[in-house]
């Protein structure tokens, strides 16, 4: 660690770049430690999701940023916006601590109308599958 002085002349412990890269996972090593694209990451911070620790350019992730993208990631799975995602991340589980789940910062109403909005959502793409199978039907026959 290197030794700084504040601004009221107190010493603190700043640490080095060695010690900041051993704690911390570059963009890279996020992205393929999570198989997502550099792109998502920049599109995460951008929309204020994440917030990597800088030096420089270089971006780097510690635990928190990896719990928030296990967070994103797993809202999503669900059927989340980032909107909500971003509004879950941060809530608290029943017993008040912070949410160590995705999951566990859903309440029992946020569970049913998600459950409601994928029901709605797949009944929609089995519609769009049957008509577009009935449309290829119909062209295979006028081909024949």
């Amino acid at each position: 660690m290197e030794t700084a002085l504040r601004n009221d002349g107190a010493d603190v412990r700043e640490p080095t770049r060695e010690a900041l890269q051993s704690e911390f996972l570059t963009i890279g090593e996020m992205a393929r430690g999570f198989s997502v694209s550099l792109r998502a990451l920049r599109f995460y911070e951008d929309r204020g999701l994440l917030k990597p620790h800088r030096i420089g350019t270089q971006r780097l992730y510690g635990a928190r940023e990896r719990f928030r993208l296990r967070m994103i990631l797993k809202g999503k799975s669900l059927g989340f916006t980032l909107t909500e995602i971003r509004a879950l991340i941060g809530a608290r589980a029943p017993d008040g601590e912070q949410a160590a789940e995705f999951e566990d910062a859903l309440g029992p109403n946020q569970v049913l109308n998600q459950i409601s909005h994928l029901e709605r959502q797949r009944d929609q793409i089995e519609r769009a599958i049957a008509d577009l199978r009935a449309t290829h039907e119909k062209m295979s026959r006028h081909a024949a």
